[in-house]
C-alpha cells in the first residue's frame, strides 16, 4: 500500500467518523427537543467544534432535570386552602374574567393556586429589605429558612450569618440554602459558626466534578426566599450582599421586595423544602430528621387573608415556563396599563408581540430597563428591541441612576406580579425562579407609584435614536445570541 493510497484512507475514515460524530450528536440534541433557534445553534456549534464540541455540551448544554415535588406537603398545603378560597370566593368571581384564567393557568402549570396573605409590604431598596428580614428573623420562634443565589461574606452577609447563629443557638431551626455557583464566596470559614450552632446549610448544583459525573453549569436557582415560622415570607430581587444596600456602597442596585404574611406564605414554604430536599436529600418521610419533626410547624394554621396571592414557580424541571407564561398572559389581559421593569431584557417572539400587540391596541405599555447593565452583551441585545417596540408604540425607559436590579410587571390597577425572575430565556427556561402575584390594588398601586418614582431618575429613549454604524452591528450580532442569554 502506498504512502497516497494511505493517506485517501485516513481521510476517509476521519470523513466518516466526523460525519458520524455529527449526526449522533444531532440525535442527541434534537432529542432534548428544545426550541428550534437554540438547536439549531448548538448542532452548529458542535460541528464548528469536532470531538471537543461533545465535551462543551456535556458540561454546559441543555440537561434534562428532575426534581420531586412533596406532595404530602402540598397536599396538607391545599387542605388548608379552603378557608383561603370561601373568604376570597367573591373578590374571584368579581374578577375580571381575564385574571381568573390568570390565576387557573398559575395553578396549571406550577401546581400552586391562589390563596391568601393578612398583608403584602412593598420595600423599595436593600436597606428597606433588609431592616424587614431582620426584624422577621429575631421574631421567629420555631424556624428560619433561606434561599439565595447570591450570599456574599461581605458586611451585610457577615451581619446575616451572624443572626443566624445567634437564633440557631437560641433553639431556632434554621436552614440556608445558596446557590452553589452564585455564592461561590462562601468559604468553609465563614460557614463554620453556622455549622457550629446547630444550623443547616446546603448547596444547590454543586459545579466540582468530583461530586457528580456531570457538574451542572446552568440551572440555578435564582431564587430568593425567606420564610419565617411558616407566616411571614419575602422574595423579590434583592440578594444577601452589599451591592443592594446604599448604607454601604453609594453605586449599590436599586431593586425592590416583598413581605407578606399569612396563607399564601405556605406555598414559598414549599417551593423552599422542594429546593432543600431536591439538594440536600433530607425527606420529609425520614422518620430521624429534624425536618420531620418540624412538620407541624411547617405550614401553621393561619387565619385566612382579604389579599388574593398567588405564588408561581418555574425552573427547568418544569417545560411549561409557569412565569414566562404568566407574563405574557397578564400583559395580554391588560386594558389600560402594562408597566414592566426588569434589569435584562432579552425577550422571545411570543413575549415579544404580547408587549407590541398590546401597545398597538391602545395600552399604556412601558418598559424600564437600565441604560448600563452588568452584562455589556444582554445590554445590547435589549437595545436591539428598542426600535420595534418604540414603532408599535411601547414607551421605553432606561434608568440611569444605578444598576435597576428590580423585576416587576404592574397590570391595570388590579394585578401587580414582583419576584426573581428577570424578562429573558435564561430566567424563563434555565434558572429556578420563584414570583409572587397578588391580585388587586394592594401592590399594584404601590408599584405602580415605584414605577412613576424610577422614571425621574430614567431617560425615555426617543424614536428616532441616532447610533454609529458599529454599535449598530453589535446590537444586532449580540441579538443572536438572545436563545443562549
Amino acid at each position: 500500500m502506498t504512502l497516497p493510497q494511505l493517506s485517501a484512507e485516513w481521510k476517509t475514515g476521519l470523513s466518516l467518523a466526523w460525519s458520524a460524530y455529527i449526526a449522533i450528536l444531532s440525535i442527541w440534541i434534537v432529542l432534548q427537543k428544545r426550541a428550534p433557534v437554540s438547536t439549531m445553534s448548538w448542532i452548529l456549534s458542535m460541528a464548528l467544534l469536532p470531538f471537543a464540541g461533545f465535551v462543551v455540551y456535556y458540561f454546559l448544554g441543555p440537561q434534562r432535570l428532575r426534581k420531586q415535588r412533596l406532595k404530602r406537603l402540598r397536599s396538607r398545603a391545599a387542605h388548608r386552602d379552603d378557608a383561603d378560597l370561601a373568604l376570597l370566593l367573591d373578590d374571584i368571581e368579581r374578577a375580571p374574567p381575564a385574571l381568573r384564567q390568570m390565576a387557573a393557568l398559575g395553578r396549571a402549570t406550577c401546581g400552586l393556586p391562589v390563596s391568601s396573605a393578612t398583608s403584602a409590604q412593598l420595600l423599595s431598596g436593600g436597606a428597606a429589605t433588609f431592616d424587614s428580614m431582620f426584624e422577621a428573623i429575631r421574631q421567629a420562634r420555631h424556624h428560619v429558612h433561606l434561599e439565595y443565589y447570591i450570599f456574599e461574606p461581605d458586611r451585610i452577609g457577615t451581619a446575616m450569618r451572624d443572626l443566624l447563629v445567634q437564633k440557631a443557638r437560641d433553639g431556632v431551626a434554621v436552614r440556608l440554602l445558596v446557590d452553589a455557583l452564585g455564592s461561590k464566596g462562601l468559604g468553609r470559614s465563614f460557614m463554620a459558626p453556622l455549622h457550629e450552632a446547630g444550623a443547616r446549610v446546603g448547596l444547590f448544583h454543586d459545579t466540582r466534578i468530583g461530586r457528580r459525573l456531570r457538574p451542572v453549569s446552568n440551572y440555578r436557582t435564582h431564587r430568593k426566599i425567606l420564610v419565617c415560622d411558616g407566616d411571614t415570607g419575602f422574595t423579590g430581587g434583592v440578594n444577601i450582599t452589599d451591592e443592594e444596600d446604599l448604607r454601604t456602597r453609594p453605586d449599590a442596585y436599586h431593586d425592590v421586595h416583598l413581605r407578606f404574611e399569612g396563607s399564601a406564605v405556605r406555598w414559598l414554604q414549599t417551593t423552599f423544602l422542594e429546593d432543600w430536599t431536591y439538594a440536600t436529600g433530607e425527606s420529609l418521610q425520614d422518620t430521624d430528621t429534624s425536618l420531620k419533626r418540624l412538620l407541624p410547624q411547617l405550614h401553621p394554621a393561619d387565619e385566612a387573608g382579604d389579599i388574593p396571592v398567588q405564588v408561581v414557580t418555574s425552573g427547568p424541571d418544569n417545560p411549561l415556563e409557569a412565569i414566562h407564561r404568566m407574563h405574557i398572559a397578564a400583559i395580554n389581559a391588560s386594558c389600560q396599563r402594562a408597566w414592566l421593569t426588569t434589569p435584562y431584557f432579552v425577550p422571545g417572539e411570543p413575549a415579544l408581540m404580547a408587549l407590541t400587540s398590546a401597545a398597538l391596541r391602545g395600552v399604556d405599555v412601558r418598559l424600564l430597563v437600565p441604560r448600563r447593565s452588568d452584562s455589556l452583551i444582554v445590554s445590547a441585545a435589549a437595545r436591539s428591541y428598542y426600535d420595534e417596540l418604540i414603532a408599535a408604540g411601547v414607551k421605553v425607559w432606561e434608568y440611569k441612576a444605578r444598576m435597576l436590579h428590580s423585576k416587576t410587571l404592574v397590570i391595570d390597577d388590579n394585578c401587580a406580579m414582583i419576584g426573581t425572575a428577570n424578562f429573558d430565556n435564561r430566567s424563563f427556561r434555565l434558572n429556578f425562579e420563584v414570583m409572587a402575584v397578588v391580585y388587586g390594588p394592594v401592590l399594584a398601586e404601590p408599584l405602580a407609584a415605584q414605577f412613576e418614582t424610577d422614571l425621574r431618575n430614567a431617560a425615555p429613549v426617543p424614536a428616532q435614536r441616532r447610533q454609529r454604524f458599529l454599535m449598530r452591528l453589535f446590537d444586532a450580532t449580540a441579538r443572536l445570541f438572545s436563545p443562549l442569554l
